[in-house]
């Protein structure tokens, strides 16, 4: 074997067949069970795009309130997971804290080793329901404040804000967060969700395959992006310096989040309804820092559009909208999970349907067979 005949990081290798979604590099696009993610995005719910993903079709009005009956009446935290939250390190990072929380309700399962279709459909609702306050609950315990349990009288997304800061914000700021729920939820066989695969091919629990997956994502070239684009955004401080700090980053070859892609070429095909979203926010918000912030975004989408032809990505104005509506960087890629727990599960369940060991070969690089010729002093 040669180094042209591997595939390093699996670039191009198609490792099995799916349903769930479809990406379309050659077109920037990306559709869930055949709709275009841009309008589902606009035009439904989270929770009935959840629905989807795990359903295969959008629900009809009897299906969803089923649904969202369904979906709140596993929200909740048991007591025992409220004390071992309240000893967690306050000084980790959130990922980390959300990780452990999955493994626990994991182990809290008398049946988590069911594998059934069934089992594994209430599993994914259980933890579609139990994440938003895991993350809630870790984000005010971090902070010297009490967590706020969930209410089974919100909505998904008015839920998360109910159970951060005790309110729920304007119609466009829940409307731009449940418009990146929908952006987030899925996106083929991606780092994290080919973990979650990898794991649930030895017929391991979906617990482990999800907590798997969140040690993934935690990585900053996945979903540690969005994390960091709000640190770049931060670090060039003003509108003013904006295409001077675009240009000098440029120059330096200094890594720059938010803009290019794997898989697209030509521009995320997510981007422009999530930016549409995010500036519609702005627009109520209203203070100096949103104005601020959005214009930095704007100047260094522009200027590196034009200097690379280089297009941003998911992260660029998710980053910046999360943080405007409240949430502190740290939180943004366990967010990422609130909506990628959909994707996830759903590809679990693809998996185990119709399952085979996930194996790949290795080409050795190391030195040739040998014999012990001595042994050292004992």
């Amino acid at each position: 074997m040669t180094d042209t005949d591997i595939k390093y990081g699996l670039a191009g290798v198609v490792a099995d067949d799916t349903s769930v979604s479809k990406v379309m590099p050659e077109i920037n696009s990306l559709t869930y069970r055949g709709y275009k993610v841009q309008d589902l995005a606009t035009q439904c719910r989270f929770e009935e795009v959840a629905y989807l993903i795990w359903h295969g079709e959008l629900p009809n009005s009897e299906q969803l309130e089923k649904f969202n009956a369904l979906e709140k009446s596993e929200r909740g935290l048991s007591d025992d997971l409220k004390t071992v939250m309240a000893l967690f390190n306050k000084k980790a990072h959130p990922m980390d804290t959300l990780r452990t929380a999955i493994s626990f309700l994991g182990q809290e399962d008398n049946e988590a080793n069911d594998s059934s279709p069934d089992a594994l459909m209430t599993k994914s609702v259980r933890m579609f329901a139990k994440i938003p306050e895991i993350v809630a609950a870790d984000f005010r315990l971090r902070h010297g404040k009490k967590p706020i349990p969930a209410t089974k009288d919100l909505p998904f997304s008015e839920n998360f804000f109910q159970m951060c800061f005790g309110e729920v914000p304007a119609p466009e700021i829940v409307k731009c967060f449940d418009i990146s729920m929908t952006l987030y939820a899925e996106h083929s066989f991606n780092a994290s969700t080919f973990t979650a695969r990898t794991i649930a091919s030895s017929t391991s629990d979906i617990y482990s395959a999800i907590t798997g997956a969140i040690g993934s994502l935690k990585g900053p070239l996945h979903g540690g992006a969005n994390e960091a684009v709000m640190h770049m955004l931060e670090e060039v401080g003003s509108p003013e310096t904006a295409k001077d700090w675009m240009l000098d980053a440029l120059a330096t070859k200094k890594k720059i989040m938010g803009f290019g892609h794997r898989v697209y070429r030509s521009g995320d095909s997510r981007v422009p309804t999530m930016t549409d979203a995010y500036e519609k926010m702005v627009e109520v918000i209203g203070t100096k820092e949103a104005k601020k912030y959005w214009e930095i975004s704007q100047t260094l989408d522009e200027t590196m559009v034009k200097e690379k032809g280089i297009y941003p990505n998911l992260d660029f104005p998710a980053g910046p909208a999360y943080y405007l509506m409240g949430f502190e960087i740290p939180m943004f890629t366990p967010i990422f999970v609130v909506s990628r727990i959909t994707g996830w599960t759903a590809h679990v369940m693809e998996q185990l349907a119709d399952n085979k060991l996930i194996r790949p070969l290795s080409n050795y690089k190391g030195p040739d067979q040998r014999e012990v010729t001595q042994i050292s002093a004992r």
